[in-house]
């Protein structure tokens, strides 16, 4: 640091304003500011108090500092845990800052010292005793100027010394403070501070005002809410009429038009007095207002009017879906039944089935065939109950739950309603929304549904509820049980070609401004794209494939190029890419130990692979594959069956125990479980054993028991459509699964060959039909069913093997069918 009297160190604050003959304490927080604090501590302890302009500014030079600077010495000093020190200042005197000489480590700067002009007389006497009594008025308004600073003022007689004091201590802003302190002339410096003196005053005076106003306000209000229970008491002494706020009038006009029944009508009456006496201003009058409006809204009385005219339902219901002829046979008898009794309640439906078959569509079809309103609401996802049923009127921004929310949206009190999604519905700590659709969803009890908001009985008796859902499994008992299931089941190819020709390219040429004149998609092309380019039970993409190919020529016609273009299978490649799906069936069969089976998941049918080989061991089982518990259990029964029966199956029985079986399921990364594999796993290790690879084109579903019996499955009809999709020519299918087999279109039965079996001795001849294999060995006499067994049993077209004699302590009795799995 220089010794020369005109430079000194300068320390940058960032809000404060230090003045001469003050004592102030400051926070020091930046690397140069510690470090000239040491080394001013070391010399004669003097530093320039310079305040920034900007204090957002962390390396300030002369044009970021204000001109007048206070000299100051340093009192005392302490340095803090936190990288801070923390200095006591005195202020010395003020001094104008020329310019500065050094940055680095700190600034120095060079000053030039103001010497304070002081005019004596009257005037400057008048000035500190008009500051001294704005002070004191100032010290009345406020409750927050210390008595310190009152008694340090009552004690300092000097005109200069009085001004710094208060313009040091009062919550004056950094500019009016730099202004002061820049101030030479003491009744110059007088002026000013009175001018702020009496701003500051004025402000503290009208902030004391509004807080009066604002409190008289609150006493005002409980004093008219007193003022009208006396008039109201007054009014009933002499008996007359009590005088109405209009706004209440009004509402119950509504509410009376509105047609609630008598409890509710009640209900409001009470809520509106409530209303009638409270002050607009007040917290509850919000709330109870618009509850009374929610009141007011709903349709209690309206509903629309249905038509019942069966052949234009049939032939509204025919235009927007294809088949589905159960759902719609539903809904003319439901219109058929309506039309004889008026005052039936509505039915509870559940559209089940695969992503994509129309089900939330068929909800806005049945609405448009019975002439009512349409509210769809989405359960995806949902976790709270106050979703279904509302929030009480007790919690901040409480509202009424979806369903009632729906029916202020129809406006009438029997749209059709579709839940959709209703086996998405989640639960957590804040309740099980499936728990509060079990009232909504139940006909004897959805007459008296009580919103949790609304608190009153609303009747959904009318409303005609459709649910879909994708898999019931996932859906509690309790709610399943309420729900009339309608199946809808994936669609056959040629089903999907009718479908796309007549619904989804006309509504995909409009979406795309095109007309038939512009593209043509052949029969064969759609084909392709369905077998090729889709794998799927539904429809939806189908309809982004032909979107694209739509999208291509529309490009086309906006480039300027006409002509119709005509879709083939020649033009797929080059409009949708390389073909995405290939029939791996030929891949996979001719191979011995590999067998094809049938399996169901919620987007329709698949075909499943059961792999099976045998390497030297001693007869260790392995599954890969990721399998469930169902389908390991599956492959070790028919693994014991093989075993117990291997002179009947024509198997040598010493290699058993000689070979380590290894059976996988290809597509590890996907979990699969599930009975209906057990045929498929024993009729691959028979393959194995056998050496023989099954007949081409052959398909197997159905459970496996212990003893040989094969037992029903479910999802019939994807399973099979599925097979059709993939190629496959002859289907094995459970004795109980026969009766499942007359709702497939006609087209699909034609196409394939379903082979009836009861037992594994009934699959074994039908794998390796056509094979040549040779004619089995007979170890030992075996001997024929009994008249009354054979008598049991229907007539298949192939004879079966006849059992050992182990086997007939069974009997003929057949098993009884399990729940579907």
């Amino acid at each position: 640091m220089s010794e020369s009297p005109d430079r000194i160190a300068l320390l940058p604050l960032r809000s404060d304003v230090v003045f001469p003959q003050t004592v102030v304490p400051l926070v020091i927080s930046r690397p140069n500011g510690i470090r000239l604090v040491d080394d001013v501590l070391v010399s004669e302890r003097m530093v320039g108090l310079a305040s920034q302009l900007n204090p957002e500014v962390d390396d300030p030079g002369i044009a970021d500092l204000y001109p007048t600077v206070c000299i100051g010495s340093v009192l005392k000093m302490l340095k803090f845990p936190d990288g801070s020190t923390r200095i006591v200042c005195q202020g010395q005197s003020r001094a104008r800052l020329l310019r500065v000489v050094q940055t680095e480590p700190y600034l120095i700067g060079e000053i030039e010292t103001l010497e304070e002009e002081l005019d004596e007389g009257v005037e400057v006497d008048a000035l500190v005793h008009h500051v001294n009594r704005l002070f004191q008025r100032l010290v009345d308004q406020s409750q927050q100027i210390p008595e310190e600073l009152q008694v340090a003022a009552m004690n300092t007689h000097e005109p200069g010394r009085l001004a710094d004091l208060l313009a040091s201590s009062l919550p004056f802003s950094i500019e009016e403070r730099q202004t002061l302190l820049g101030e030479v002339n003491v009744r110059s410096r007088l002026e000013r501070l009175g001018q702020y003196l009496a701003r500051q005053l004025a402000i503290v005076e009208l902030s004391t005002k509004i807080q009066e106003q604002v409190g008289s306000e609150l006493s005002k209000a409980q004093r008219d809410h007193f003022l009208r229970q006396q008039i109201k008491a007054i009014q009933e002494e002499l008996g007359e009429p009590e005088s109405e706020n209009p706004e209440v009038a009004e509402l119950w006009e509504r509410l009376k038009a509105a047609g609630p029944p008598t409890e509710v009508l009640k209900e409001a009456e009470r809520e509106l007095e409530r209303l009638g006496g409270m002050h607009p201003s007040s917290a509850e009058y919000s709330i109870v207002r618009t509850y009374l409006d929610w009141l007011a809204i709903l349709p209690w009385a309206k509903c629309s009017r249905d038509r019942l005219d069966l052949r234009r339902a049939r032939k509204v219901l025919d235009e927007d879906h294809y088949d589905l002829e159960k759902i719609k046979e539903r809904i003319l008898e439901y219109l058929a039944v309506r039309k004889l009794k008026k005052d039936m309640k509505g039915p509870i439906l559940c559209l089940a089935g695969p992503p994509g078959t129309g089900k939330t569509s068929l909800g806005k079809s049945i609405a448009r065939a019975l002439g009512r309103e349409f509210v769809r609401v989405s359960l995806g996802g949902v976790h709270d109950e106050a979703e279904i049923r509302g929030h009480r009127r007790t919690y901040v921004a409480a509202m009424p739950g979806r369903i009632i929310h729906g029916l202020r949206k129809a406006g009438t009190n029997n749209p059709v309603f579709m839940l959709d999604e209703v086996d998405k519905l989640g639960a957590d700590f804040r309740g099980d929304p499936s728990a509060a659709l079990l009232e909504v969803l139940d006909p004897e009890q959805n007459s008296t549904f009580r919103d949790h908001y609304l608190d009153v009985d609303f009747d959904l008796s009318r409303v005609m509820f459709i649910a879909t859902a994708n898999m019931l499994e996932s859906i509690p008992s309790p709610l399943l049980d309420r729900m009339e299931v309608l199946q809808l089941p994936g669609y056959s190819e040629e089903e999907k070609v009718l479908i796309a020709q007549k619904y989804i390219i006309p509504k995909q040429l409009d979406a795309h401004g095109l007309t038939v004149s512009d593209l043509e998609i052949t029969e064969l092309g759609l084909k392709r794209i369905i077998a090729d380019y889709t794998r799927e039970a539904g429809l939806r993409n189908l309809e982004r494939e032909i979107a694209a190919v739509c999208r291509k020529a529309a490009r086309r016609r906006a480039e300027g190029r006409r002509g119709t273009v005509t879709v083939g299978p020649a033009q797929l490649a080059e409009l949708l890419g390389p073909s995405r799906f290939y029939r791996e069936l030929a891949d996979r069969t001719g191979i011995p130990g590999v067998a094809t089976g049938l399996a169901w998941t919620p987007t329709g049918g698949e075909i499943l692979f059961i792999e099976a080989t045998g390497m030297p061991g001693k007869g260790q089982l392995t599954l890969t594959g990721l399998l469930g518990d169902s389908m390991r259990e599956s492959a070790q029964a028919a693994m014991s069956y093989l075993k117990s029966h291997a002179r009947v199956l024509d198997l040598d029985a010493s290699r058993f125990n000689k070979t380590d079986v290894h059976i996988h399921v290809p597509a590890g990364a996907v979990p699969k479980d599930g009975p209906s594999a057990g045929v498929a796993i024993a009729s691959a290790l028979i393959s194995l054993f056998r050496d023989l690879p099954i007949k081409e084109a052959l398909a197997m579903t159905g459970e496996v028991t212990l003893t040989g019996r094969v037992l029903p499955v479910g999802g019939v009809r994807e399973k099979v459509l599925a097979a059709r999709r993939a190629g496959i020519r002859t289907l094995l299918i459970p004795r109980h699964n026969e009766k499942d087999l007359v709702e497939l279109p006609a087209d699909v039965k034609a196409d394939l060959s379903f082979k009836i079996v009861d037992t594994l001795d009934d699959v074994v001849p039908r794998l390796f039909e056509g094979r040549g294999s040779r004619e089995r060995t007979k170890p030992g006499p075996i001997k024929p069913r009994s008249r009354r067994v054979m008598a049991d049993k229907k007539p298949t077209a192939v004879s079966r093997p006849v059992p050992p004699k182990s086997e007939m302590s069974r009997g003929g009795s057949k098993p009884r069918r399990p729940p579907n799995p």
